[in-house]
């Protein structure tokens, strides 16, 4: 290895083979270590770290679950079975020669800054021996979705139930709870599907008890993914329009398809924002058709029964948690845990990615977001490949701070940001963003279609030649190709913003239509 380029990378999922995947690319030499059997992170089932289970399918469409050098298959569905997007990475890995830059059953047990600089990384090799060597620099890939987190109920941890207790994480056979009455607890995604799951592979009876109502929404809508309502005018939108005008857009179409009360569910908060969103292809329908019975959140278990808190009861044969998951990197030593005022929920970053004490050390996938990943991952992949190498101007100190900062006094403020933002900052930060009106012809796709990963590869260092072609075989899977011709409605949409915009850029869509 070429001193001064070797780069540790920890954990091998979709976050950790990108990031390698870029800096091999920029010249590096990357050192990908993984703690499970192989690598997939999350999209290997068979790990004991995965929280997969066999029936699952991607929550997300193939468009935007994928990098942009690489295609599914073409029978592919429009959402990926668990098997085929680790297939997918696995192919993704040997296209890029990473197979072999995996050391798998090492996990990391330690890292810390190493005494004449750089950082030291500790680990357990496949037999059991303690190894360590020193790296230059650190990429922290691990997952921020592998310690559940448990709520504290009074009596759940005496629960009688022949089912007993788990959490979504560890649901991995349905049948189990053939014939059972089942509560599941959770609101977000893996609680909704889960519980459907469940419900339609033969439980007798299924209650999701949860602490507010969400808007439930199906993965398809008129036949175009709902991950499309993550795009790039959606990204302005909410920069530009006053925040309630903006709420009280995205609640008139949630309501026109996913408000839960037409099935029968409670009515959700006024408030977009304080009810939140979730997707489930199955759960509205077993509401309305009574094999889903929505319940407010537990209150206390006693045997058996479980009491909800507006005071009703339900005998229960089994309880499944979907409650979340704790943010945990046991590995970092208490040096870099109080500088990062590591906690449960938060750790102190600039831009999710940088810490202005920590020169070298990165991470990459510890977002809490909602919406698709895998363009997000591909695009921090990036940035931190492209800031290392010089390729574009690495953050300044004042940068670092002022971002650090900024992450701190957001905590318990905002809990999830929406993917299209994620993607579009990592994207201006790596000097990618491509501008609508220099692509008249694509101003449609890259406006109102999917951010995916290739919409991305139109300009800077990595630009693909067949990304124009790319962007608009993704917008017409999600019917936003191949007329490149604004509607009368998206029209208006683009002249308000542009109306309201500061920015040149994008004052200049007006043009556009």
């Amino acid at each position: 290895m070429t001193p001064g380029r070797q780069a540790a990378v920890i954990g091998a999922g979709p976050a950790g083979l990108a990031v390698a995947r870029w800096l091999a690319a920029a010249g590096f030499e990357p050192v990908i270590f993984e703690a499970t059997e192989g690598l997939g992170g999350q999209w290997r089932g068979t790990s004991a770290m995965s929280g997969v289970w066999p029936q699952m399918t991607a929550n997300t469409s193939r468009v935007v679950t994928r990098f942009s050098d690489l295609d599914y298959p073409p029978d592919t569905p429009m959402f990926p079975h668990n098997a085929e997007v680790l297939a997918y990475l696995e192919a993704y890995a040997r296209r890029f020669g990473l197979e072999s830059r995996v050391r798998p059953r090492s996990p990391v047990t330690g890292l810390e800054p190493a005494a004449g600089g750089g950082w030291r990384v500790s680990w357990r090799e496949p037999d059991g021996r303690p190894a360590a060597a020193i790296f230059p620099r650190v990429v922290v890939a691990s997952g921020r979705f592998n310690r559940p987190a448990s709520p504290p109920v009074p009596g759940l941890d005496r629960f009688a139930g022949a089912g007993g207790v788990t959490h979504t994480f560890r649901y991995k056979d349905p049948d189990r709870f053939r014939g059972m009455r089942v509560v599941v607890g959770g609101g977000a995604i893996s609680a909704l599907e889960v519980a459907s799951d469940i419900a339609m592979s033969g439980a007798a009876e299924v209650t999701v008890a949860s602490r507010r109502q969400r808007y439930v929404i199906p993965k398809l809508i008129a036949g175009a993914p709902a991950d499309s309502r993550f795009s790039r005018y959606g990204a302005h939108a909410a920069e530009l329009l006053p925040a309630d005008q903006s709420a009280a857009r995205l609640e008139a179409w949630l309501r026109a398809v996913g408000d839960p009360a037409a099935y029968g569910a409670p009515a959700p908060a006024a408030d977009v924002r304080q009810a939140g969103v979730a997707i489930s292809q199955h759960f509205l329908p077993l509401v309305g058709e009574g094999r889903i019975r929505p319940r407010p959140w537990i209150q206390a278990v006693e045997g058996r029964t479980v009491r909800f808190a507006d005071g009703s009861e339900a005998e229960a044969d089994a309880i499944v948690l979907g409650t979340g998951f704790d943010l945990h990197l046991p590995f970092l030593s208490d040096a870099i845990a109080a500088a990062l005022d590591l906690d449960r929920e938060h750790i102190d970053l600039c831009d999710f990615t940088f810490h202005p004490d920590l020169d070298g050390l990165a991470f990459a996938g510890i977002i809490a977001q909602t919406g698709p990943y895998f363009p997000v991952l591909e695009l921090q992949a990036r940035w931190i490949a492209y800031a290392w190498s010089g390729a574009c101007p690495a953050p300044s100190r004042a940068a670092l701070d002022q971002g650090a900062a900024a992450y701190r006094a957001s905590r318990g403020k905002v809990p999830l940001r929406p993917m299209h933002a994620v993607a579009l900052r990592f994207a201006r930060l790596a000097g990618v963003e491509p501008e609508p009106a220099a692509w008249p012809g694509l101003a449609r796709a890259l406006l109102f279609g999917p951010l995916s990963a290739a919409s991305f590869r139109l300009t800077g260092p990595d630009a693909l030649a067949d990304a124009p072609e790319r962007i608009a075989a993704d917008a017409a899977l999600h019917r936003t190709a191949p007329d490149p011709a604004f509607s009368a409605q998206e029209r208006g949409l683009v002249r308000e913003l542009a109306a309201l915009a500061a920015d040149p850029a994008v004052r200049g869509w007006a043009g556009l239509v």
